[in-house]
Formats: C-alpha cells, sequence, structure tokens
C-alpha cells in the first residue's frame, strides 16, 4: 500500500502544480487586458530581455548555421546532392534552430534572472510591500516582463536567423567552395514566408512560456537564499522542457498535412 500511497501523493502534487500555474497564468493574462499599463516598466524589461540577449542569440546561432552547413555537405557528399546545402539550411533555421535555439538561450537567461529577481522579492517580503501599497503585484511584475518577453522574441529570432543564413554562408563560401552568389541566389529563392512566419509565431510563444515559467516560479519561492536558488533552476529547466513541448505541437499545427 505504500507503494500505491506514494504514487498517489507525486500525482497530487502534479496536479496541485498545474492548477496553480494555471491559475497563475488565468490572473497573468487578466492583467495585461487591464489598465493600468507600465509602459516604461516594458520598454526597460525590452532592453534586458532583448537588447542584452543580442550577443549570446547572434553568436549561437551563427555557429549553428555553420555546423549545420557542414553536416549536410558531409551527408550530402554521400549521395551526390551537396547542392541542396544552401536550402536546407535556410529551412532549418527559419522553421526550427533560430526559434527553439533563441528559446532556449533566452531561457538560460532571462529565466533565471527573472526568477531570481522576483524569488528575492518574494522571501523579503517587497512583494508583500506592493500589496501594503494597493500596487497589484501581478500587473507590475509579471505584465511587463510578458509583454517584453512576447515583442522581443520574435525580434530577436529575426535577426538569429539572419546570422544563421550567414554562418552557413560563410562555412559554405570559405570551406566548402560554394560559390557566394549562387549561394544566397538559392537561400533567396527558397525561403518562402510562410517559414519565416511560422518561426516567428513559435519565438512569441516561447517567450511567453520563458517569461511565465520564470515568474512563477519566483512568485513560488520560498526558504530564504536556498528557495531562491531552487526557484532559478527550476525556471530554467521548466522553460527548456516546455519550449521543446511546445515546438512540437506547434510544428504540428502550422505543418500538418
Amino acid at each position: 500500500m505504500n507503494f500505491f500511497a506514494s504514487i498517489g501523493r507525486a500525482t497530487l502534487t502534479v496536479l496541485a502544480h498545474i492548477g496553480q500555474l494555471a491559475l497563475f497564468t488565468g490572473q497573468a493574462l487578466a492583467a495585461m487586458v487591464s489598465p493600468p499599463i507600465y509602459s516604461r516598466l516594458i520598454l526597460g524589461q525590452m532592453m534586458r530581455i532583448g537588447y542584452y540577449s543580442l550577443p549570446v542569440v547572434g553568436l549561437t546561432a551563427f555557429f549553428t548555421g555553420g555546423v549545420l552547413a557542414l553536416q549536410i555537405y558531409l551527408g550530402g557528399n554521400r549521395f551526390g546532392a551537396e547542392a541542396i546545402v544552401p536550402q536546407v539550411v535556410v529551412l532549418a533555421v527559419t522553421r526550427e534552430l533560430g526559434p527553439v535555439i533563441a528559446g532556449l538561450m533566452i531561457a538560460g537567461r532571462v529565466a533565471a534572472a527573472i526568477a531570481a529577481e522576483i524569488g528575492t522579492m518574494k522571501v523579503t517580503e517587497q512583494i508583500d510591500a506592493l500589496t501594503t501599497l494597493a500596487t497589484n503585484p501581478i500587473k507590475y511584475l509579471v505584465v511587463p516582463r510578458i509583454v517584453a518577453a512576447v515583442i522581443s522574441m520574435p525580434i530577436l529570432t529575426a535577426i538569429g536567423d539572419s546570422i544563421g543564413v550567414m554562418g552557413g554562408y560563410a562555412v559554405s563560401v570559405y570551406t566548402l567552395d560554394f560559390n557566394g552568389t549562387g549561394y544566397l541566389k538559392n537561400t533567396v529563392d527558397f525561403a518562402r514566408s510562410e517559414d519565416i512566419t511560422s518561426g516567428l509565431i513559435k519565438a512569441a510563444v516561447f517567450g511567453f512560456i520563458v517569461a511565465l515559467m520564470g515568474c512563477y516560479h519566483g512568485f513560488n519561492s520560498k526558504g530564504g537564499a536556498q528557495g531562491v536558488g531552487n526557484a532559478t533552476t527550476n525556471a530554467v529547466v521548466a522553460s527548456s522542457i516546455l519550449i521543446l513541448a511546445a515546438d512540437y505541437v506547434l510544428t504540428a499545427l502550422l505543418f500538418h498535412k
């Protein structure tokens, strides 16, 4: 019976966390459509989430595009299909790798920062002070971060897509002896608007997930410094897993037969 009791406790714990997350998400969405709107806070968070994340996203995208081009060339070489490198690179980067890599990088950088910041405010009772001052903490702390992440992520992904394609171009032209003009022409001819749009839609969803997980785990942190550390770790892990799960669901919805 102890075995079944442990399974029951674990199941109830998971369901309780899912319920708490659903309620938290509902409160955040309701706060988004109600006044006031803290535009200065949103702009500040866009700088922190978007602008300051450009270097890590750009570097990751460049090397990902380069490695992708090299691997496609080596794989296609077995079947005499080396010429497909530019087409596959632009398709893979815009549809999948661009938004997913950007989302995972932002999850590691932003979700951890949000969880640590809000978690510290939680354990030091600063959030209680906001409530005492008649300020809705969800409206003041959560909404600006979610809105900023949803706006910033597609912009970061678009920039990352361009840099990733340029990484594939650099490796193909300067290492694999492709013709630069022909490579760019094949890339432009093969890229379609729906491929780029689907990646940007994914990026907006990933931004929402990252900010939501950071805020949720920060708000539910307890136990001092150790609790803040656990909240930071949980935010990054949950964001990464949900990004990959959401990527599968969105791919199935956007590219169904």
